[in-house]
């Protein structure tokens, strides 16, 4: 008999893969419906638990197989509410994922950020996940996982993938892992419900378009191509001009929206020249843009602008008819913020 480790996990496997796996034990088709409804509808950590699979096809099954949830290696909880889970992955690697509990005007929401990769190859100035450099993409089953094994799991309403790593990078993944959330087999969620966010390869990001209905945030920081560049590297290839221009081209008027992430840092990209030219850029989108306070990361000589001076940019970009808010900062104490996920060991 295999030995746990040595088994494939059942959760991260789509339909056709599920329909793949019983035709080889050659059980009834059916039995892949059934496999499907157990793992992401009653989410199950035991084959035994398959109560509908007959002892012998789930013998059959556990000879080869197993759920494969995996609990978090570690937490640590921020005096706001937000929790940072740390995931061990393939090769004893680390990632973490970031719950972020809302009540806003009533409106309960209960967001997870999930990482793709383990560290990240973009290597953005300001993100210590790009500063540990890139040790590997994760499975489905790695990604679908952090979704699954958070003690909030049931009370999620909303994913982000906007952990460690770039989405675009890992697609084929990720793409995976958003089927499992929407369609009838899986969570069954409506797209509305998963944003995307990724600094703007375009060639992932048409897939993106073009395969899902998730909504999509980009990444500009800076509406400059050579300061971009130098704060961004992608941009050498793909410059945000490009990027914007492809998505004039898609409807976002309906289900799909479309946001900008903008870092703020002090005399570097918050003035108003720097605001009119991200107005002019996003002339023709209906980008909505969340402007984000930075957030140290040790030897990166950057500061984070004042509340005073985000808010006249706001209010400039917003009279230009671009709707423009202040992302309030979430888990800075426990190194949960924007930029700040590493995968380094949680007490």
């Amino acid at each position: 008999m295999n030995t746990d480790s040595e088994k494939r996990p059942l959760l991260g496997m789509t339909i056709e893969e599920l329909q793949s796996v019983v035709t080889e034990l050659a059980m009834p088709k059916f039995t892949a419906s059934q496999i499907a409804q157990w793992i992401y509808e009653k989410r199950v950590t035991s084959i035994e638990s398959m109560t509908n699979l007959s002892k012998q096809n789930r013998e059959k099954l556990s000879l080869h197989y197993t759920v494969g949830r995996k609990s978090p290696a570690g937490e640590a909880r921020s005096k706001d509410g937000t929790a940072k889970y740390l995931f061990e992955v393939a090769g004893g690697k680390m990632v973490e994922s970031v719950y972020i509990p809302d009540n806003d005007r009533g409106n309960e929401r209960a967001t997870l950020c999930v990482s793709s990769q383990v560290g990240c190859k973009m290597g953005c100035r300001f993100c210590m996940t790009g500063k540990q450099g890139f040790h590997g993409n994760l499975t489905a089953n790695e990604i679908i996982n952090q979704i699954f094994s958070i003690p909030e799991a049931e009370r999620l309403t909303n994913i982000v993938y906007m952990g460690m790593g770039e989405p675009t990078d890992n697609l084929d993944e990720v793409l995976k892992t958003v089927r499992m959330m929407t369609e009838k087999w899986g969570l069954a969620w409506s797209p509305k419900r998963i944003t995307v966010s990724t600094i703007g390869a375009i060639p992932g990001l048409q897939r993106l378009l073009r395969e899902t209905h998730v909504h999509i945030a980009i990444s500009v920081h800076s509406p400059f191509h050579d300061e971009r560049k130098e704060l961004m590297p992608i941009e050498a290839a793909f410059p945000v001009s490009k990027v914007m221009e492809l998505l004039r081209g898609y409807d976002f008027a309906h289900q799909r929206r479309l946001s900008v992430e903008y870092i703020m840092w002090r005399g570097v990209n918050d003035d108003d020249n720097h605001a009119d030219a991200l107005a002019s850029l996003l002339k023709g989108t209906s980008a909505r843009v969340n402007l984000i306070r930075f957030h140290a990361i040790p030897g990166v000589a950057l500061n984070t602008s004042d509340e005073k001076r985000m808010t006249a940019f706001r209010d400039y970009l917003n009279s230009k008819g671009v709707l423009c808010t202040i992302r309030r900062s979430r888990g800075e104490d426990i190194m949960a913020a924007c930029g700040m996920l590493a995968g380094k060991k949680l007490k």
